[in-house]
């Protein structure tokens, strides 16, 4: 019973290909959040949902061989997935979405914290990680598509290009 089938092999590469897609507009529809840091509860989710998902997936067979078929259309669809989807701007913000605006010019944005389902806490949490005292000092925070919180704060001086490009050419005149 090692390697026989107890599925046949195209069954179980069909089933595994729903879950996969299943669990990945799951994901989509969660939000970015739930990208960021992983708690014990997330970790206990995320075990959940594959003792779950194990028989959908291969159903009543128990075989190495679809074992390593299942294991082997995940590894594919994961591939085929982020290599067609992130070839074009519209498929890679369809996989990942887009940054939601959390604070703009000082004051926190209510519907980009409803729509993340974060709570005004959470955000001051990751200003004061980025060595603000507090949302007043922000220019914009974004929660971006990996989950994580990026700050910009208000004192930021803008760059000068024009001056950059003259360093930049003194030091090539100069090496070369």
């Amino acid at each position: 019973m090692l390697f026989r089938f107890g599925t046949p092999a195209w069954e179980i590469a069909i089933r595994t290909a729903i879950v996969y897609l299943a669990i990945l507009f799951g994901l989509r529809l969660f939000g970015k959040r739930q990208l960021g840091q992983m708690s014990t509860g997330d970790l206990v989710m995320i075990l959940l949902i594959a003792n779950a998902v194990q028989n959908a997936m291969v159903g009543p067979d128990v075989s190495l061989s679809g074992g390593l078929v299942a294991a082997a259309v995940l590894l594919v669809m994961n591939f085929a997935v982020v290599r067609l989807l992130g070839l074009t701007p519209l498929g890679e913000r369809l996989l990942e979405g887009g940054p939601t605006l959390l604070v703009k010019d000082g004051a926190l944005v209510p519907h980009g914290l409803r729509h993340e389902g974060l709570a005004p806490e959470e955000v001051e949490t990751a200003i004061r990680e980025h060595g603000i005292a507090d949302v007043g000092g922000v220019r914009a925070a974004y929660l971006e598509p990996d989950g994580t919180i990026s700050v910009i704060p208000i004192d930021v001086q803008p760059m000068r290009g024009r001056r950059r490009v003259k360093r930049v050419r003194q030091f090539r005149r100069g090496s070369g």
